[in-house]
C-alpha cells in the first residue's frame, strides 16, 4: 500500500510540473502538498467575442484554465479559481451553444461547452464532487461562512442590437458597453457612471449603467445610516474613522 501511495505521489507530482510547465517559465508554481490533477481537457468559452477554446485543469482545491497557444502543447493567459468559490448552473443546449454550463465565481462568470453531453455530464459531475469534499474540512467552512456574491455574466455582443437600458441602436458610431454590475449590454450615454465594486479585483472605479449606479448609491446611503445609528452616543477613537466608508456589495441582476 505505502509503494502504490508513493508511485501515486510521484506521477501526480510530474502531471502537475507538465501543466506548470506548459504556461512558460513566468508562471507561479502549482505544485503544494496534498494537490492531486483530477482531470484535463479543451472546453470552449463564451466571451463577448464568440467562443474560443480553453485548456481546463481541475485540481481537487482549484479550477484551472489557459488559453490554447503554440500548437496547442503551450498556454498562456492562466487563471486559477479555488473550487469553494465556485457555482454551477446548468443550461439547456440553446443554438449557437451546445453542451453548455454557467461557471459562477465572485470575480468572473462565464459560460463553457463541452464536446458531448457526456463530457459535459463527467466535467459538471466531478467539479461537484471535488468542492464537496473539500467543503468538508471544517477550515474550509469556516473560509466559506463569509458570503461573496457572485461575478456578473455579460450578455454576449450579438445578443441585442440596442441598448438594453434606452432606445438606441447600436452601430460603429454607437459602440456597446457592459455594465460591470449586471452585465447588461449599453451605450455610452446609459453607462457614464463609475463606482467600485467589491467582486472586481481592480480596485478602480468601473463602468456601470445609471440604473445600477442609482441602486449602488440607496444602498451605500442605507448602509450609512445604519452605521450612523449604531455610533449614536459612542466617543470614536482615532482607529475607528474611516470604518464603513466603502461601497456596499454588488446587486446580482439576472439575465433578460
Amino acid at each position: 500500500m505505502a509503494a502504490n501511495n508513493r508511485s501515486f505521489t510521484k506521477v501526480n507530482h510530474a502531471r502537475i510540473k507538465a501543466v506548470e510547465r506548459s504556461f512558460g517559465p513566468g508562471a507561479r508554481p502549482l505544485c503544494k502538498p496534498d494537490r492531486v490533477l483530477v482531470g484535463e481537457g479543451r472546453l470552449l468559452k463564451r466571451s463577448r467575442h464568440g467562443n474560443q477554446p480553453k485548456a481546463f485543469f481541475l485540481f481537487n482545491d482549484v479550477l484551472v484554465y489557459g488559453t490554447v497557444v503554440a500548437s496547442c502543447q503551450w498556454h498562456k493567459n492562466r487563471r486559477i479559481v479555488r473550487l469553494e468559490d465556485i457555482e454551477l448552473e446548468d443550461h439547456e443546449d440553446s443554438p449557437p451553444m451546445e453542451n453548455h454550463w454557467l461557471i459562477r465565481t465572485p470575480r468572473k462568470s462565464f459560460y463553457v461547452a463541452a464536446g458531448c453531453p457526456e463530457e459535459k455530464r463527467a466535467w459538471m459531475e466531478r467539479i461537484v464532487e471535488c468542492r464537496e469534499r473539500l467543503l468538508q474540512g471544517a477550515a474550509t467552512r469556516q473560509h466559506s461562512s463569509t458570503f461573496q456574491p457572485f461575478a456578473p455574466t455579460w450578455i454576449p455582443d450579438h445578443v441585442s442590437a440596442m441598448c438594453m437600458r434606452c432606445p438606441n441602436k447600436f452601430s460603429f458610431i454607437q459602440r456597446r458597453h457592459h455594465c460591470r454590475n449586471c452585465g447588461f449590454l449599453v451605450c455610452a450615454a446609459c453607462s457614464e457612471q463609475q463606482a467600485v465594486l467589491p467582486n472586481i479585483h481592480r480596485r478602480e472605479p468601473q463602468r456601470v449603467c445609471e440604473l445600477c449606479h442609482t441602486s449602488l448609491l440607496k444602498e451605500q446611503e442605507r448602509t450609512e445610516r445604519m452605521g450612523d445609528s449604531r455610533g449614536e452616543g459612542l466617543e470614536v477613537s482615532d482607529d475607528d474613522e474611516g470604518v464603513g466608508d466603502g461601497l456596499p456589495r454588488a446587486q446580482q441582476v439576472g439575465l433578460p
